[in-house]
Formats: structure tokens, C-alpha cells, sequence
């Protein structure tokens, strides 16, 4: 029967429509909520858990409707599209801001609040129309249709930082989404009609055949498990990588895409390519899932790749052995409801549990193992058989062959020093060599996998947990650790180095990293009492190890903004740092969100304003905007200075705050220090960029002393001109992109 006959072409356009309408409006309401929040990987993955639980909400509301006659399914279905209209267009919701410590219920509710409604109603489409599509006997399989929603969804991921999010302001995407929203919604009503207008003995034939028995409580207990391993993982390797491996711009997006991908694959009629992908999956998550207890990876970009490759295979596979187990036509509904609570199920381990109950992103291992319990496992190299062994004789060879990666996983924790070397390659490659060999044997092949993850790096990072040096809070993994040679304490979050501290007797006030007396900010602080007199008031965003407190003099008025409140407790805490309990015990901490914290607080407030809250290379996009840079304006007194640290691998951030000083008539000028030779005279130092914003060209020159040509090298004291880009647009709350100051060279080089 043709495709014509069964209006295959309105079904598919009306799922790849709705399932890309789901995907532009996630980015986007992150987008949204960046100056209420700010974009840590916890918000992410607080945001992915809010939209699974609508996409089961969905789900649950489309299997209920299916007991109805289809022609009241779809009046029903038209009519909940219409009342959850009123929510356009897309905008967030005014509540009141999250309390220090809230924001992990805080952005949920947030989000039901601004989307809820439009976002349920679309996300039941999918199954909906899979069901109505199936409602003709004519149709055949509807389960592929499933694949077309996918890439739907991956298109509308895709497109987002690619196109939308480049060239068009928030609210025209808003007003966009809304006319798309208009077009499914006819898409809906058509797909309805086409269904219930059909010859009668062609529509709700499943209900007219035999009864499928109904899928039991074990099946779909099964069901709900493979579907939650590749969810949960998805997130845990974008926290992983985010945390461990590189903070890479955009990177959140590929663990998602790949995610969506694979059920491409997997739901569609590509049995081979399927059939491949599930082969090589054992192998994948032996070489790759070793790395998943590894805390000392060095920002390495080849093993984020391998993360992102063994995400995508695992979940291939997964998705693959779902498929295959799906039921009947008739319980499709259930099959999705099932399916979309598995994912809700991962997202919520990885999103809210795990990191109340970790202090590391332990949840991605456990995830690993879970994938490892799961798979389908085919027996590699069916050596057992080529032996011609009896089952005794297999199950004592299969025991000595994990005795044998203990005893390598054993060697390994004797020899491993953060990096692959001889001895250690040779016993990493004698485990995986067991766990090929014992594949078939599910016990020992996840055994295996749990010794080579030890040997890998693994035993150090549960050292550290043991030790009590590291913590987890809802914005980051926070790790304290002693470098007895070079004398030094040091704070990291993630692989970014958020602190250093000397504790070389007599130098535990030096200012580290990127605060020396010839940074940016240094030179500022130095002269504070020159620029502002003896009574200068100081504005610190961002305390980190509170380095910078040991600038402060006499007499001077300082106040730190510091959103992470475990963040406060490491800087206060002269167990771990003293900088701030030698020189500024008193110095109020203000937790919060600093935009808003400052917003809220007296105008002309500082003499000095420093802004330093990257806490990693991703940056909050929302302390930069026209607004914000508008309330820090506010707080300043008339001839104030703002610092603002701008160091970063990937983004270019110069033209950003040229084009703002350009548009408020502001002077401004940019300190670039280079690295210091590590073990030189100051080897505690980084290389930094700070910029220096004031009203008058006077104002700046008294700070800086003039400025110097940029193709002059770096010297003490030197500041030159900000980099303006002809062209470039300043950036607000409404629009900002991150890809025309992306630097390319450094994100490809990365890679190598």
C-alpha cells in the first residue's frame, strides 16, 4: 500500500516538527535563565531532569489517551494544545530567587513553571502520532517513526548554537518557537483527521484483532533499566568531562546529540548497523570505561573523544537490545511510558542523587557497570569451545583468568603515577586482554572491568574521598592537595586550578596564580589607597582559596560575592587556606548569585570592582552582558574602576568588553601577563588577562600609567589597548553568542 494511502509523509512531518520544537526550546530556556542562575553543569543537568519528567508526563498522558476512540483522542489532544498555548510565548516565570543552597529545587520549579504546560503537550505527540499512524491496518511497523522523532530532536539540538542562537535575539526566537508551535499544532489536527475520516474498518484496528497479551512485570522492569543506564550516562559523561576532562565550550551538547543519535540508529531499519555497534560495545566500554575513575586525566581532549565514542556505542547498544524487545503495536503507549520513566529514573540518579551522595562523579563509573550488567555480551573469542574444555574445566580457566587481572590491577596500584608508563600500559593491556578472553561470562567480564578501573588512576581517587580533601557541592567537585616539594596548597575544581597557597614559612600571604602584584588586578590593588584614598571600598566577585584578601590595608572597606556556599566554607577554613583568616577574617561573604546580589545593594558602593567568577573555561555568559555590566556600573562610584578577568583557552573575550566600553563611552585597557617559567622565581604565578574599565581616560591613565602598542611583549606595569572587532555586537540578556569569539585554533588543537 502506498504511503499516499496511509499519509505516512503527514505522520512523519508532524513527529520530526514537534520532537525539533522540544530541542530549540531547551537550549533556549537555559539561555533564559542564565542571569538568574548561571550556567554551572549541575543547571544543565537540573534543566535535562525537568524535561525527561515532562517527556514522561508525555508519555503518560498519551498512553491514557489511547482508551478513548481516536476521533476524542484527538479532540482531547487539539484542545490541551490550545489551553497550553496561553504559556506563549516562551518566557521565564517571575519567582522569587532561589535561597544559598536551593538551587537544586529551585531550577526544577523554575522551569515547570515557565514551560510546564507547552512542553508536555508536545512531548506527547511522539508516541501519540506512532499510535494514530498505527490505527491503520495499512501503516505496517510503527516503531520507526520513533527514529525520524529522534532526529527531529538531534536537528533541533544541533541547530540551536549553530544558527539560532548566532542570529537571532531571544525574543525573536521566543516569537519563532510560537509560530512553530502554530504550525504542529495544524500538523496534529491533520494527522487526527487523516485517521478518523479513513475507511471505518481501517482505523483502530487494534483494537478489532486478537488481544497481544500484556507485556509482564519482569519485562518491563527490564525495560525501565536499559533505559535508564544510557540516560544517566549521558549525563554523568557530561559532568565527567565538564569536571575531569576538559571544560570545553558547547561540550554539554555532544554527550545529548550522540544520545539522540543512537536512538536513530537503534529505532530504525539500519539492523546492521545495530548489529555492529552491539559487537564492539564490550570491547569499548573495557578500553574506555577504565577511565571513568580517573580524577587526573590533564584536561586531555583524546579522552574526551573516547568518552563521547563510548557513550554513543553504549547507548546504541542499549537502545539496539530495547528495540528488540519491544512489544506490540497495540502496547506502544506503554513501551514509551515505560521507557521515558527509565529515563527520569537515570536522569534523576545523575542529576539530584548522585551529588548528594558523592563527592565525586562517582555516579559515571557506577553507570559504566550498570551499562557492563546489562549489554548484550557475545562471546568475542570463543576459546572455551576451541579447547574443547568441559563447563568445569571453563568455569576454573574463566576464575584464573580474573586472578590473573587482580593480580595486574594489584601491580597497577603499586606503579600508577598519574600517567601511563611501560610497567603500567603492560598490565592495563594484560586485564583488558582477560576481560576479551572472558567476555561471554557476564560475572567476570564485569569484574574485570571494575579491576581495570582500579588500576586506572581509580584507587587515587578513592584515596582521595578517604582522606576527606575533596567535596561536592551542586556548582562543582572542590579537591584540597598538598604538594610537599614545591611547598604549596592547592585548590582545584575539576582540572581548572582555582587557588594556590605558599605554605613556605613567611610567604603564606604572597598572592598565587593569577592575583600577583603584576597582574591586572594586582596592580589595581596595589594602588588602591593612590586611586581611592585610605578609605577605599573593594568589591570582590568570586572568592576562590580568597587569594586576593591579602591586598586589603587598613581602613579599607571589602566585601566578597561568592555563589557556591561550599566554596566560602573551604576559604574560611584555616585548616585548609589562611589567606583570608590572616588578612580579612572580618570581611563579609555575601552568598548568592553576584548579579543579583549586587543589583540588590546601594548604588556608588565601590571604588573597585573585581570580577572573577569563571570557575572554569566555560563562562557565565551573564555576568558579561550590557545589563550586567549595567548593574556593576550601578555600584561603582562615578570614577570607579571595574576589573574583570578574562583569561580562557577557548573564548576571545576582548571584543566583548570593547564593544561595551565602546557603547558607554567608558576607557578601557587590558593587562596580559605571560606564564611564568614554573620553576623559576615565580613560579607560583599564572598567566592571566585582566581588564580594566573606568569613566575618563584620566582615571584609567592613573591606574595604568598609560598604555603601550599590543605588539610590544609583556612587561611589568604594561597595559594596552582592548582588541576591538569591527562589527561585533554587544552582548545582552537577549542576545549573546559564545561562536564568534570561539577560538578555533585552540579547540582544534585541543583535540591533539
Amino acid at each position: 500500500m502506498s504511503a499516499v494511502a496511509t499519509r505516512r509523509w503527514l505522520f512523519v512531518l508532524t513527529i520530526l516538527v514537534g520532537s525539533f520544537l522540544l530541542f530549540q526550546i531547551q537550549p533556549m530556556v537555559a539561555r533564559m535563565v542564565l542571569p538568574k542562575l548561571g550556567g554551572a553543569p549541575a543547571v544543565w543537568n537540573s534543566a535535562m531532569l525537568v524535561y525527561q519528567a515532562l517527556l514522561l508526563g508525555g508519555y503518560a498522558y498519551a498512553h491514557w489517551l489511547g482508551r478513548f476512540a481516536l476521533r476524542r483522542q484527538a479532540m482531547i489532544h487539539v484542545a490541551l494544545f490550545l489551553v497550553a498555548a496561553l504559556w506563549l510565548p516562551i518566557g521565564i516565570a517571575q519567582i522569587a530567587p532561589p535561597a544559598a543552597g536551593q538551587e537544586v529545587l529551585w531550577v526544577p520549579l523554575l522551569l515547570l513553571a515557565s514551560i510546564g504546560p507547552v512542553f508536555f503537550v508536545v512531548s506527547a505527540q511522539a508516541p501519540l502520532m506512532q499510535r494514530w499512524f498505527a490505527a491503520d491496518a495499512r501503516a505496517g511497523d510503527p516503531y520507526y517513526l520513533y527514529a525520524a522523532s529522534n532526529l527531529g530532536s538531534f536537528a533541533g539540538l544541533i541547530s540551536y548554537p549553530a544558527l539560532v542562537e548566532p542570529n537571532l535575539p531571544l525574543a525573536t526566537q521566543s516569537w519563532g518557537w510560537t509560530a512553530g508551535y502554530a504550525a504542529l499544532l495544524l500538523l496534529v489536527a491533520a494527522s487526527g483527521w487523516a485517521r478518523w475520516s479513513a475507511h471505518p474498518e481501517a482505523v483502530d484496528s487494534d483494537v478489532k484483532q486478537p488481544a497481544e497479551p500484556a507485556p509482564t512485570s519482569r519485562r518491563m522492569l527490564h525495560w525501565l533499566f536499559i533505559a535508564a543506564v544510557p540516560s544517566g550516562l549521558m549525563l554523568s559523561t557530561t559532568t565527567h568531562l565538564t569536571t575531569d576532562i576538559v571544560a570545553m565550550p558547547l561540550l554539554w551538547v555532544l554527550p545529548l546529540g550522540l544520545y539522540l543519535l543512537s536512538f536513530v540508529i537503534a529505532f530504525s531499519t539500519m539492523d546492521r548497523a545495530t548489529q555492529v555497534v552491539t559487537t564492539i560495545a564490550p570491547t569499548m566500554l573495557l578500553m574506555v570505561g577504565a577511565l571513568a575513575l580517573l580524577s587526573s586525566a590533564g584536561g586531555t581532549m583524546m579522552v574526551a573523544l573516547a568518552s563521547l565514542a563510548m557513550l554513543f556505542v553504549v547507548a546504541t547498544a542499549l537502545h539496539g537490545y530495547l528495540y528488540h524487545l519491544r512489544p506490540a503495536p497495540r502496547h506502544l503507549t506503554l513501551f514509551y511510558l515505560v521507557m521515558s520513566a527509565g529515563g527520569v529514573l537515570g536522569g534523576l540518579f545523575a542529576a539530584l542523587v548522585a551529588p548528594l551522595l558523592f563527592d565525586w562523579v562517582y555516579e559515571h563509573p557506577l553507570l559504566i557497570v550498570a551499562a557492563a550488567l546489562l549489554l548484550p555480551l557475545p562471546a568475542l573469542f570463543p576459546w572455551n569451545e576451541w579447547i574443547k574444555a568441559s563447563p568445569q574445566q571453563t568455569r576454573r580457566l574463566v576464575l584464573l583468568l580474573v586472578v590473573l587481572a587482580a593480580f595486574a590491577c594489584w601491580n597497577m596500584v603499586q606503579r600508577w603515577s598519574g600517567a601511563f608508563e611501560t610497567d603500567t600500559a603492560l598490565w592495563g593491556l594484560t586485564i583488558v586482554a582477560v576481560g576479551l578472553l572472558v567476555s561471554a561470562w557476564r560475572w567476570a567480564y564485569v569484574s574485570t572491568l571494575l579491576l581495570l578501573m582500579i588500576g586506572v588512576g581509580g584507587w587515587d581517587t578513592v584515596k582521595v574521598s578517604l582522606d576527606g580533601t575533596r567535596v561536592r557541592s551542586y556548582f562543582g567537585v572542590y579537591s584540597v592537595t598538598d604538594d610537599a616539594y614545591r611547598m604549596q596548597r592547592r585548590l582545584a575544581h575539576g582540572t581548572t586550578l582555582h587557588g594556590l597557597q605558599s605554605t613556605e614559612p613567611g610567604k603564606e600571604r604572597e598572592p598565587t596564580t593569577y592575583y600577583g602584584h603584576q597582574s591586572g588586578v594586582g596592580l589595581a590593588l596595589d594602588k588602591a589607597e593612590a586611586l581611592a584614598g585610605p578609605d577605599a571600598s573593594v568589591g570582590i566577585v568570586g572568592l576562590g582559596a580568597g587569594t586576593l584578601s591579602c591586598y586589603r590595608r587598613p581602613g579599607q572597606s571589602w566585601t566578597f560575592y561568592e555563589i557556591d556556599p561550599v566554596m566560602a566554607d573551604i576559604a574560611r577554613d584555616p585548616q585548609k587556606f589562611t589567606f583570608l583568616s590572616n588578612c580579612a577574617g572580618d570581611t563579609p561573604i555575601v552568598i548568592g548569585d553576584a548579579r543579583l546580589q549586587i543589583a540588590k545593594g546601594p548604588a556608588a558602593q565601590f571604588d573597585i570592582l573585581v570580577i572573577d567568577a569563571f570557575s572554569s573555561d566555560a563562562i557565565p555568559l551573564h555576568l558579561l552582558t550590557e545589563e550586567a555590566i549595567g548593574v556593576y556600573a550601578r555600584a561603582l562610584k562615578p570614577d570607579g574602576y571595574l576589573l574583570i578577568h578574562i583569561s580562557n583557552r577557548f573564548f576571545g573575550l576582548e571584543p566583548v568588553l570593547a564593544a561595551e566600553a565602546k557603547a558607554r563611552g567608558w576607557s578601557a585597557a587590558i593587562r596580559i601577563d605571560p606564564t611564568p617559567d614554573p620553576e623559576g622565581e615565580f613560579g607560583d604565578l599564572t598567566g592571566s588577562s585582566w581588564v580594566a574599565l573606568t569613566a575618563t581616560p584620566q582615571r584609567l591613565e592613573q591606574l595604568t600609567g598609560g598604555t603601550k602598542a599590543r605588539n610590544l611583549s609583556a612587561e611589568d606595569g604594561t597595559w594596552v589597548p582592548l582588541a576591538a572587532r569591527k562589527g561585533f555586537t554587544r552582548w545582552t540578556d537577549d542576545y549573546a553568542s559564545t561562536l564568534p569569539v570561539l577560538i578555533w585554533k585552540n579547540v582544534i588543537g585541543s583535540y591533539e
